[in-house]
């Protein structure tokens, strides 16, 4: 069988995984094994960084309400409540958006709320 010479791949291969590495600090940006080893552990945390992203984006959301809500004197689960036995469909992201720069239009909403 006929050798196979992969200067080309091997060393293309290499260079995109310290190119991934850059900026890291010492050997594991430098040095290829090292440094693939935490180009892989970094893109792992970064998929689950993706994932629990949306969690704390959330939870931050309902913080806010809550916040603002009880500002106002309504607890943050009996608005949700209302907001969805009154048929307001509103997600938490645009709430929250409103406690923060639009407190006027939230009051209103929570005003609709307390009335139905």
């Amino acid at each position: 069988m006929a050798r196979v010479k992969r200067g080309n791949v091997a060393r293309k291969r290499r260079n995109k995984v310290l190119a991934l590495a850059k900026g890291f600090r010492g050997a594991s940006s430098k040095l290829f094994r090292i440094a693939n080893q935490q180009v892989m552990k970094a893109l792992r945390y970064a998929y689950v960084g993706r994932k629990r992203k949306k969690r704390e984006f959330r939870s931050l959301w309902i913080t806010r309400i809550n916040a603002a809500s009880r500002a106002e004197g309504i607890k943050y689960s009996n608005l949700i409540s209302s907001l969805k036995g009154s048929n307001i469909g509103i997600n938490r992201k645009m709430l929250a958006q409103m406690a923060v720069s639009d407190a006027t239009c939230f009051k209103t909403i929570l005003a609709s709320v307390q009335n139905k």
